[in-house]
């Protein structure tokens, strides 16, 4: 007996030796400014197929290798490849100033000295027969293709300043006129995706989007639909202007400089790190992160902040931890956005990796302080990751769990992990409104990022990893017996793998 508690004494005392390691070396030699500024004002925006996409894998190998980690890219697809260049957007008429807009990604350029034309406003058609006679009007024309917004103050703005009257009336007319915006798409016979193409084959030289984000100052910016002419969003204060001179009659012309380039088929990649374990090679502690972003601002909290966060854990770890019980794995996914296509591919191509995880632990959702994890549906979670979570340090473990929780089917990668079966977890952040003024935007910067924040998740994230792969014990995979789908009667079922896109927006 006494042997055996000078035994777990011992343990205790390592262990607690280590965790104040992990704490003094992520707030005393802190790497992530720099790591930062390294991948968001160096590399800038990683949208999958770009160069800025291949630089930043290429950083992070050689970023793990200075810090004496094994690292490499792992390709597994390809995609359509495209370089962004330089959009420049200028009202000519009916008065002279340069407005806030760019190509969607993937946007067909303009020739080199660009396009002059003038604006309308989609046509208003009571039917697709009546749209189809109208698509003369839009021939030699920019077209304006997004609801105009009655107002670009978000609602908390009005809740907190307007009166209720004034408040309610605002969100009726806003509504009603999202109905009428609605019924004007539909009665074209063709979805907002598809109506692009259209406009397009009728002789549209651009098309003209405002993907409002309910935020000052915010616009989502996604994908381009069209083939060859250009497709821009425009800040909502600007595209508001546009449409009112188009709808008053004052015709106004823009002129559009679009200077991006077709690459061609570009691969992909995982940025694959891993410090070996000693004991249990085979087994896997998996730090997870996608690396790719959208491309309207730099991708700083989506999903720059988890990459920042899982490469200082990792080179935390390697410092005062260089010989982990078992092998600690981080992965650097490529195509999150496009549909957790790095990961998947990742998943079907190493099945032994997938047959060996201890745990995989997943950051997403912004520079918040993580502050909830589920058990995603494993049966037995609460019992090693309460164990595990009890060694992380009290200003750090403020988190709320939820067990055993339900398993994950999307949103990102540890899904990917979670439909194989393997236990995988999401370290959820408190939101910073990152959903209306980060998330997929234009305002996706670097001055965004809570570095207190980002600190505490890396300590959490290391001392879990260390905790894991010390465990004597290897995880349970087992699931909890799904409930009754309500609506349709039957039973749910666990998700099934899915292997990644691996030609993405090439025809194939």
């Amino acid at each position: 007996m006494l042997g055996a508690s000078l035994s777990t004494g011992l343990f205790a005392q390592t262990q607690e030796e280590t965790v104040d390691a992990i704490v003094k070396e992520a707030t005393e030699n802190s790497q992530l400014k720099l790591l930062a500024h390294q991948l968001l004002d160096v590399v800038g925006p990683r949208l999958v197929g770009t160069p800025e996409m291949k630089q930043a894998h290429d950083w992070a190998v050689d970023t793990y290798t200075d810090w004496g980690i094994e690292a490499e890219n792992q390709q597994w697809g390809v995609w359509k490849g495209w370089d962004r260049g330089i959009t420049h957007i200028d009202l000519v008429s009916p008065r002279s100033v340069s407005l806030e807009g760019m190509q969607l990604a993937w946007s067909p350029a303009t020739k080199s000295k660009g396009v002059e034309a003038e604006v309308v406003v989609l046509p208003e058609a009571k039917d697709s027969v009546s749209f189809k006679n109208m698509l003369s009007q839009v021939e030699g024309k920019f077209v304006l293709v997004s609801m105009p917004q009655p107002t670009g103050r978000p609602d908390d703005n009005w809740e907190e300043w307007a009166t209720p009257e004034s408040f309610e009336k605002m969100k009726k007319d806003r509504d009603a006129l999202n109905d009428a915006w609605n019924a004007r798409i539909k009665a074209t016979g063709y979805s907002s995706r598809e109506l692009p193409k259209i406009l397009e084959e009728a002789g549209a030289v651009g098309v003209i989007t405002s993907n409002w984000s309910r935020g000052f100052g915010v616009n989502k910016v996604f994908s381009a639909y069209t083939e060859e002419i250009p497709m821009v969003d425009i800040a909502l204060e600007d595209y508001g202007l546009l449409y009112r001179l188009a709808d008053y009659g004052d015709k106004p012309v823009i002129k559009v400089v679009a200077e991006s380039e077709e690459l061609g088929e570009m691969p992909t990649f995982n940025t694959i790190a891993q410090i070996k374990g000693s004991e249990k090679p085979d087994e896997y502690v998996i730090l997870s992160a996608h690396f790719d972003s959208w491309d309207g601002g730099q991708g700083a909290t989506d999903n720059g902040t988890g990459t920042l966060v899982m490469m200082e854990a990792m080179r935390i770890l390697k410092q005062v931890y260089p010989n982990p019980k078992r092998t600690i794995l981080v992965g650097h996914w490529g195509s999150e956005e496009q549909g957790l296509n790095g990961s998947r591919s990742f998943v079907k191509d190493h099945p032994e990796i997938v047959a060996g995880v201890q745990a995989v632990f997943n950051q997403d959702n912004g520079t918040g302080r993580v502050a909830n994890i589920s058990g995603n549906g494993f049966l037995n979670a609460y019992d090693y990751l309460g164990s595990w979570l009890s060694a992380v340090p009290d200003e750090v473990a403020r988190i709320e769990t939820h067990f055993p929780g339900t398993p994950g089917r999307g949103g990102s990668d540890y899904a990917s992990f979670v439909a194989a079966g393997a236990p995988a977890f999401n370290l959820s952040s408190l939101s910073w409104n990152y959903w209306n003024y980060t998330w997929h935007t234009n305002r996706d910067t670097y001055d965004k990022i809570v570095w207190d924040d980002v600190q505490n998740n890396a300590i959490l994230t290391a001392v879990l990893a260390y905790m894991a792969s010390e465990d004597d014990e290897k995880t349970s995979r087992e699931q909890i017996v799904l409930p009754i789908n309500r609506r349709s009667g039957e039973q749910m079922t666990w998700p099934t793998p899915r292997d990644g896109n691996r030609r993405g927006g090439l025809d194939d």
